[in-house]
């Protein structure tokens, strides 16, 4: 497996442990951030890019969680869809997955960090701007 540290969840070890992987975290926060109105899409690096080429769906892409001893700080790299409020799209996302993560793993997130890296503009705005030309 690989060599990420995980993250032990359970309080009673009479049954056993139960430990959640960084990758796991970074799923969820991408669900979580694509369930928000606003969001037009998340930025990955090359590796996801091809990936997505070969048809498998990347629902981390976009996410990088840290574990420090501060706690788990988890970045996002989003575009958003224009003429939305930036700051009030960034917050939905931000609580949306703060309270996903809690219902599903009981782990309190230190920070999320949203990072918006673009903007997507209206596609129907472009077609219709060269129909009237």
């Amino acid at each position: 497996m690989s060599d990420q540290p995980l993250l032990n969840v359970s309080d009673n070890t009479e049954l056993g442990k139960v430990e959640i992987a960084p990758d796991v975290i970074e799923i969820i926060a991408g669900i979580a951030a694509s369930e928000i109105d606003g969001l037009s899409s998340m930025r990955g690096n090359f590796a996801t890019g091809v990936v997505e080429r070969f048809g498998k769906k990347s629902h981390s892409k976009g996410v990088k969680v840290e574990l420090t001893e501060a706690g788990i700080v988890i970045d996002l790299y989003v575009v958003l869809n224009f003429g939305v409020s930036i700051p009030q799209v960034a917050q939905s996302i931000q609580n949306n997955i703060r309270q996903t993560l809690k219902n599903m793993t009981a782990l309190e997130i230190d920070e999320i960090n949203i990072h918006v890296v673009g903007v997507q503009m209206d596609p129907q705005t472009d077609s219709e701007e060269e129909n009237i030309e």
